[in-house]
C-alpha cells in the first residue's frame, strides 16, 4: 500500500476543509455526544502528531480526523506537525509518551515501509504502538507520457518485454511508496521498468509529462489535472478496487496483472498500553466521524474514500503491511541503513 504525503491541495479543498474545522468550535450537544459518558477521558488538550510538514495529504486527512475527535470528545485535539527522519521523530515523541490518549499519531502506509528502511529504529511499531482506527484509504494511478504507445496495462508490460531496460519510471525517492509500487509491478509482470528517484512526487509528475521519463505511479489528486488535459494518459489504479473518482478506470489486478493490490491509507495509532476503554471510545469517535457525507466529500475531492475497522482488524491490517513491505523491501535489494 502506498501514500500520498506530499500531494498538494486544491483551493476547493482547502475552504472545504476550513469549513469543516470551523465545526470544531465549542461542543455542542448533539447525536456524537450519545455513548460518551463521562469516563475521565480526555481531562486536557489532545495532542496528534503527523511526521510531515503541513499540506500534504497526512496533514489533510489528519486535521479532519482532529475535528471528529474534537467535537466527539468534547476536548480540543491539537494538530502537532513534527517532520524529519521520514517520520521517526514523531513516531518516537509519540511512543515515548504516557498510553493515556493525549498523544496520538497519524500514521500512514509510508510508516510501515520505515522498519525495513531503517535498521536502528529506536522504537518498534509492531510493539510499542497500538492501531487505534483507520481513517482513510485511496489509490495511485498509473500514468503514462501520452507520447508512449501503450494504452493499457498489457500493452505497457508487452512494450517494457520488448525494450528491456528502455523505460523509466519516477518515484519520490529511493524507499517509498511509489518506487515500491513501481518495483511490485515489475515483480509481478517479470519486466524491467528503471527506476527514477527525484525530491519529491510533483518532480516526477513533471518529469513524465515532459517525457524525460515515461510514467509513474502518481496521486489521484495530482494528477488529475492533468489526466483531463491530456498530458498524462491514466492507464490503471492500484488497488484491488476500483476508485470512486475514476470509476471508469480498471485496477491494475483486472487489467491484466492478478495479485498486484497497493493503497494509500490513513489511520491513527497511540502508545502501547492504551486503556481499552480509551481505545473504544477513539475508535467509536473516528469511526462515527469518518463516514458523514461532508468528510465523504472532502476525501474524495483528494482522491481519497473512508475507511473504517475495529481496533482488531486495523491492527492485523498493520501487521501485514509490515510485512509485506518488508518483503518487498528485501527482494528490491535494498539494505536497512
Amino acid at each position: 500500500m502506498t501514500v500520498m504525503t506530499g500531494s498538494p491541495l486544491t483551493s476547493a479543498s482547502r475552504r472545504s476543509l476550513l469549513a469543516l474545522l470551523s465545526l470544531a468550535a465549542p461542543w455542542r450537544a448533539g447525536a456524537w455526544a450519545q455513548g460518551y459518558p463521562d469516563r475521565g477521558y480526555p481531562d486536557r488538550p489532545v495532542r496528534l502528531y503527523i511526521g510531515y510538514p503541513p499540506g500534504g495529504g497526512t496533514d489533510f486527512v489528519a486535521r479532519i480526523a482532529a475535528s471528529t475527535l474534537t467535537q466527539a470528545l468534547r476536548q480540543q485535539v491539537l494538530v502537532i506537525n513534527t517532520p524529519g527522519a521520514s517520520g521517526a521523530i514523531a513516531l518516537e515523541r509519540v511512543v515515548r509518551s504516557p498510553p493515556d490518549g493525549h498523544s496520538l499519531i497519524m500514521i500512514s502506509a509510508a510508516d510501515t515501509i520505515l522498519p525495513a528502511l531503517r535498521a536502528r529504529l529506536p522504537f518498534d511499531m509492531g510493539r510499542d504502538l497500538v492501531p487505534v482506527a483507520p481513517t482513510a484509504t485511496g489509490a495511485l494511478g498509473l500514468v503514462v507520457n501520452p507520447a508512449l504507445p501503450a494504452r493499457s496495462v498489457l500493452e505497457l508490460i508487452a512494450l517494457a518485454r520488448a525494450r528491456p531496460g528502455e523505460l523509466n519510471y519516477g518515484s519520490p525517492g529511493v524507499g517509498n511508496s511509489q518506487h515500491l509500487a513501481g518495483e511490485l509491478f515489475n515483480r509481478l509482470a517479470d519486466i524491467r521498468i528503471v527506476h527514477v528517484p527525484f525530491r519529491g512526487g510533483a518532480e516526477a509528475i513533471s518529469a513524465t509529462v515532459s517525457g524525460d521519463i515515461q510514467l509513474c505511479f502518481a496521486s489521484l489528486s495530482a494528477a488529475l489535472p492533468l489526466i483531463e488535459s491530456r498530458r498524462l494518459r491514466l492507464l490503471a489504479v492500484t488497488p484491488k478496487v476500483r476508485s470512486a473518482s475514476v470509476p471508469e478506470t480498471p485496477t491494475i489486478w483486472e487489467a491484466g496483472l492478478p495479485g498486484y493490490d497497493r493503497s494509500t491509507w490513513f489511520g491513527i495509532a497511540a502508545p502501547a498500553g492504551l486503556p481499552r476503554e480509551i481505545l473504544l471510545v477513539l475508535n467509536t469517535a473516528l469511526s462515527a466521524g469518518m463516514r458523514g457525507a461532508e468528510t465523504r466529500q472532502l476525501l474524495q475531492g483528494q482522491g481519497l474514500e473512508p475507511m473504517t475497522a475495529t481496533p482488531e482488524e486495523f491492527s492485523a491490517f498493520v501487521r501485514s503491511e509490515l510485512t509485506e513491505n518488508a518483503q518487498l523491501v528485501r527482494s528490491m535489494g535494498i539494505a536497512a541503513e
